[in-house]
C-alpha cells in the first residue's frame, strides 16, 4: 500500500552508523514514519567513504552531497577541498554541502572559512547544484559573503536555521529554503515563532541527526524518524495536516536538490 505521504530530511548524519545494526534499525524506523528521502552531507575528506557506502546501501532512500564543514577548516584547507573536489569528479551529488562560517568554536580561522566557502559556492555554480549552508554565530559574516556572491546560480538550503524573522525573509530573497529541525520544538528557542510566519513554500525539514533532537527526545542522539516530531510542530504552527506539511516541504526539496 502506498503511504499517504512522504517526508524528507534534508540534512542528515546518520551515515555514521554504517556497517552497524544500529543503521539498520533506523531506516527501518524512517520508513514506518514515511521519511522516504535522505540527503546527506558530509564534514570532510575522511567522512566521504561513509556517506557513499551508505548511499550504495540504500540507493532509494540516500542521496549525497559533499563539501567541507566550516569546523574542518584547519591550516590543511586547500588539500581537504583538493580531495574533496576529486570526490566530487567521481560520484553522482545533489549539493554541495555542508558548507559556511561557523564562529562559535574558533573565531580565528574566519578567513579560511570564507576562502573555502567561495570555493565551494564556484563548484556549486559550476555544476548548477544547491549549497547546503551552515552558520553558527555568524549571520552577518554568512550574509556579507551571500550579498558578494549572489547571482542566479546561488541557491540552496539555511540548513538548521535558527536566525529571526528579518534574517529568515533575507535569506529567502536570497534564493534558499529555510532548513528547519528540532530546534522548532524547544519553547524558549524564539524559532517557532519564526516558524508560523514563514510561508510552507520556503520551508524544508531536517533532523541533523545526531544531533539537536527534538521534544520529547531533546538531550539524547537524534535519528532522522524522529523528523516526524519536527513535522508535527510546524503542522501545529500553521494550523495544517502533517500530510500537507510533507507534501510541501517535500516538493521544495525536489525544487533544491533536482530529485
Amino acid at each position: 500500500m502506498q503511504s499517504p505521504y512522504t517526508l524528507t530530511d534534508t540534512h542528515t548524519h546518520f551515515y555514521y552508523n554504517i556497517h552497524t545494526e544500529k543503521i539498520v534499525e533506523q531506516i527501518r524506523r524512517c520508513l514506518d514514519h514515511n521519511i522516504e528521502r535522505l540527503f546527506l552531507p558530509n564534514v570532510d575528506s575522511e567522512s566521504i567513504a561513509a556517506v557513499m557506502d551508505t548511499v550504495a546501501a540504500y540507493p532509494e532512500h540516500c542521496f549525497p552531497m559533499l563539501g567541507l564543514h566550516p569546523c574542518s577548516v584547519k591550516e590543511n584547507y586547500k588539500e581537504e577541498l583538493a580531495t574533496i573536489e576529486k570526490a566530487i569528479a567521481k560520484h553522482k551529488i545533489y549539493a554541495i554541502g555542508e558548507i559556511g562560517i561557523d564562529l562559535y568554536w574558533d573565531k580565528s580561522t574566519l578567513a579560511w572559512q570564507q576562502d573555502a566557502f567561495r570555493t565551494q559556492v564556484a563548484w556549486a555554480k559550476d555544476l548548477g547544484l544547491p549549497i547546503d549552508i551552515h552558520c553558527r554565530e555568524a549571520f552577518d559574516e554568512t550574509f556579507e559573503l551571500l550579498d558578494e556572491l549572489h547571482d542566479d546560480k546561488l541557491f540552496g538550503i539555511f540548513h538548521c536555521f535558527t536566525g529571526n524573522l528579518e534574517q529568515a525573509h533575507r535569506a529567502i530573497g536570497l534564493g534558499f529554503k529555510l532548513g528547519i529541525g528540532g530546534v522548532v520544538t524547544f519553547k524558549k528557542a524564539g524559532l517557532d515563532a519564526v516558524v508560523k510566519q514563514i510561508d510552507l513554500e520556503h520551508l524544508v525539514l531536517e533532523t541533523d541527526a545526531p544531533y539537536l533532537a527534538p521534544v520529547p527526545f531533546r538531550g539524547k542522539e537524534n535519528e532522522s524518524s524522529y523528523l516526524y516530531y519536527i513535522a508535527e510542530k510546524v503542522a501545529d504552527l500553521h494550523e495544517t495536516t502533517l500530510e500537507e506539511v510533507a507534501r510541501i516541504t517535500t516538493l521544495n526539496s525536489k525544487t533544491i536538490f533536482g530529485i
